[in-house]
């Protein structure tokens, strides 16, 4: 299942360790979705196999300009109806090219932007998820001001190093700041390479 690498569209390795992992979580998280907005889509590698196997979702592939050639050709290869063509999409624009969805999924995301680039993530999601629509966010994430392995504390002193505005967030700061976006903490999903996949879900009122 998904399509096959050729050197004309982008590889992630990671992408290829984590997607099943990922896909038992969203399997539950998103039973009950429609239509999935993912910000940051990357390589479109994610996209593809989620959408191949979550049939029932219309998936909306987004990122940066630059980065949409690549996912247009991963989705050009598969060719299903539910894999939408991609958008541009920056968290710090003022408005976004989705107006409304029932889920949101993003995948190494929210450690490479600055914290108000992260703030800003939150508002936008709060804004375009229906009450009782989820969001599912994988990557790493530190507790209490401590990471949970010694390899995420190197990789937050690189990401530092390279862009003193990134690097691993805290889940009680985060948690925090998507409380006071409307959305309700659901589920901390503890999976391999010490990542999570943290599930919120809009709130109803």
């Amino acid at each position: 299942m998904s399509g096959s690498y050729t050197p004309d569209k982008p590889w992630s390795e990671a992408c290829e360790r984590n997607r099943l992992p990922i896909l038992e979580v969203l399997r539950s998280a998103f039973a009950g979705s429609t239509r999935v907005l993912e910000i940051g889509s990357g390589t479109g590698q994610h996209a593809v196999f989620f959408t191949q196997a979550l049939p029932h979702l219309a998936w909306q592939p987004t990122d940066r300009a630059e980065h949409l050639p690549g996912i247009a050709a991963w989705r050009d290869e598969i060719n299903l109806p539910n894999l939408c063509a991609p958008m541009e999409l920056d968290v710090d624009a003022a408005l976004w090219p989705v107006a409304q969805c029932d889920a949101v999924f993003s995948a190494n995301t929210l450690h490479i932007m600055s914290w108000a680039s992260v703030e800003n993530f939150f508002r936008g999601v709060g804004r375009l998820l229906m009450p009782g629509g989820v969001l599912a966010v994988y990557g790493p994430f530190s507790y209490g001001g401590r990471h949970t392995a010694e390899s995420n504390t190197r990789f937050d002193a690189f990401l530092r190093a390279r862009d003193a505005l990134s690097g691993i967030r805290d889940f009680d700061a985060v948690c925090a700041l998507a409380d006071g976006c409307g959305l309700v903490f659901c589920d901390d999903h503890a999976l391999p390479a010490n990542n999570r996949v943290m599930v919120w879900r809009r709130n109803s009122g």
